[in-house]
């Protein structure tokens, strides 16, 4: 049986759904939207979508016709809490995180948006 920590790791281990998260940083989207930059289809994005929710990273509602995703700020909290707990990490600081993503999605990080990750360091 998966823990939370399991499925969100298992969430965030595609870079597929990482790039999902980060435009889910600015606001929430529209999946069509969601959808738009990747190549694949909405099906296959749609997919995506249910293992971001299962992991409770992200919410899905429908307005409309229009199903819309948000990012739930709050999920990556445990994980920050059980990585502190090694007693080897420090505090996960989220612009760092989402200036991280940038570099790893070949974007330019957005102005202000943190300091490089540091590497883990040993006590």
């Amino acid at each position: 049986m998966a823990t939370p920590l399991d499925s969100i790791f298992s969430a965030l281990a595609d870079p597929t759904r990482r790039a999902i998260l980060q435009m889910l940083l600015e606001d929430d989207m529209a999946v069509t939207d969601v959808a738009e930059p990747f190549r694949m289809s909405l099906a296959a994005i749609s997919k995506h979508l249910i293992v971001l929710s299962a992991a409770g990273l992200i919410t899905q509602e429908k307005r409309g016709r229009v199903k819309w995703c948000k990012l739930e700020p709050d999920a990556l909290k445990g994980v920050s809490v059980w990585m502190q707990g090694f007693g080897q990490f420090e505090p996960v600081n989220l612009d760092a995180f989402e200036a991280f993503l940038a570099v790893e999605l070949g974007e330019t990080p957005p102005e202000g948006g943190g300091a490089a990750l540091k590497s883990p360091t040993r006590r």
